[in-house]
């Protein structure tokens, strides 16, 4: 006799670690580290972590919404003029929104087919070059892009407790990468335990 054990499918998602962009002296944004793991064959990486400002999750909703006309999405916490960038209980409203975003979308299976979504969650790559991606325009494909943003950050705060049982690692959190496809001048930081690049105020 032969026992099949089917484990059940599962994916974390976690909205967290909001940090202020200084994009030039007068402008300032918000991003958030998106932190995945899970046992998914959707995914083509099982752990992954991303930074993502609110006007990306803009993007990737009317994009995820222009592909699935039927399906009714769910909303994104709202944009308020008010919305203050130094005021805790604001940007922590706001993160949580954005997580409970995020785990309606990865419980549809139509949406989780769509290959934006999981370059959103797990490369850095800009809006436009995921469309470009998307649509064939670029020399890499979407698994290549993923695979090679996921060589430039190999640690995830899951495996830190692996090594933490076993070897000593050198640190390797230092590279950072606009697209996750080569080295850039780009001042987000990638890795989840790199610390920003820009200033925080």
């Amino acid at each position: 006799l032969i026992f099949i054990m089917h484990l059940q499918e599962f994916v974390t998602v976690l909205v967290r670690d909001p940090r202020i962009q200084k994009e030039d002296s007068w402008y300032s944004y918000i991003d958030y580290e998106i932190f995945i793991h899970t046992n998914s064959i959707c995914f083509t990486r099982k752990t992954s972590c991303v930074r993502r400002r609110f006007r990306e999750f803009v993007w990737l909703r009317q994009r995820l919404q222009s592909h699935a006309v039927l399906l009714q999405l769910p909303d994104l916490p709202s944009k308020t003029p008010f919305f203050n960038m130094n005021n805790p209980h604001h940007v922590d409203h706001r993160r949580q929104g954005l997580q409970e975003f995020l785990e309606k979308i990865l419980q549809d299976a139509l949406l989780l087919s769509d290959s934006r979504l999981h370059l959103f969650l797990q490369t850095q790559l800009s809006p436009e070059d995921m469309e470009a991606c998307v649509s064939g325009q670029t020399k890499y494909s979407v698994a290549d892009a993923i695979h090679s943003f996921a060589s430039l950050n190999r640690r995830f705060p899951i495996e830190d407790e692996e090594r933490k049982k076993g070897k000593n690692y050198a640190d390797s959190d230092s590279e950072s990468s606009s697209s996750g496809l080569g080295p850039s001048d780009d001042s987000i930081s990638c890795g989840c335990k790199a610390s920003p690049a820009s200033e925080e105020s």
